[in-house]
């Protein structure tokens, strides 16, 4: 899927907060969005290239957003808005078969999930997770505590408890990777919730992408260990 229409190669200077950065685009330090709010200090290190979308707004306080990251040789995509837009894009190519409806933001109780699907007499909710912590080939979520996380697989358990079919999707940013493991070290409640969700009947799948400057698609399945 084509998420941008311009981009350009930059060095990464400094990320004062987490909505701005700056890089060097052409010996120039120019102001860029971030569009990513996580930490992706691992990623966003000083000298490292990063992929920038040229915007197309020209009323905009800056020009520039930073889409992606080489990590090595790896091109990562941190763009936090494209794992909801290339799952649509699976979905409509029948990632989960023939559907009868797909609604993006769909409120149940308390939360909103990111997708609610029809299929025959199947009522489906699916929650997805942008990764792109990666170390030794192993990609994990979250690289920060997240009670919000914590808060959608309860709701997805009870969703699953109530007759819905429940899926939390990690959509893993980035090519080279061996299997989707929950990130401990960062937030072991996270990891307790969904090793209880999964108990619960919420359906845990990962997918690996194919990433390009100006692109990203699902490409495969990877094993989930938890």
């Amino acid at each position: 899927m084509k998420l941008y229409n311009r981009t350009l190669e930059a060095r990464f200077i400094s990320r004062p907060n987490r909505f701005i950065a700056y890089a060097e685009v052409d010996r120039e330090v120019c102001l860029c969005h971030v569009k990513n709010t996580g930490r992706c200090r691992e990623l966003l290190t000083e000298g490292a290239t990063v992929i920038l979308s040229v915007a197309d707004d020209p009323a905009r306080k800056t020009k520039y957003d930073l889409v992606a990251v080489y990590k090595g040789e790896e091109l990562i995509n941190i763009d936090s808005q494209a794992p909801n837009k290339v799952f649509g894009e699976w979905l409509r190519e029948g990632g989960l078969g023939k559907l009868s409806l797909i609604r993006p933001e769909y409120t149940y109780k308390s939360s909103r999930f990111d997708f609610y699907l029809e299929k025959e007499e199947r009522r489906i909710f699916a929650e997805i997770k942008g990764v792109t912590l990666e170390e030794d080939g192993v990609v994990m979520f979250p690289d920060a505590p997240t009670e919000r996380g914590i808060k959608h697989l309860r709701e997805l358990t009870d969703a699953a408890k109530s007759g819905y079919e429940a899926y939390v999707f990690f959509i893993v940013q980035m090519e080279s990777c061996k299997y989707f493991t929950p990130n401990r070290a960062t937030h072991p409640e996270f990891a307790d919730a969904l090793a209880k969700a999964r108990e619960g009947g919420v359906r845990i799948r990962a997918l690996a992408c194919k990433v390009t400057p100006d692109s990203l698609c699902i490409d495969r399945e990877l094993e989930v260990r938890l």
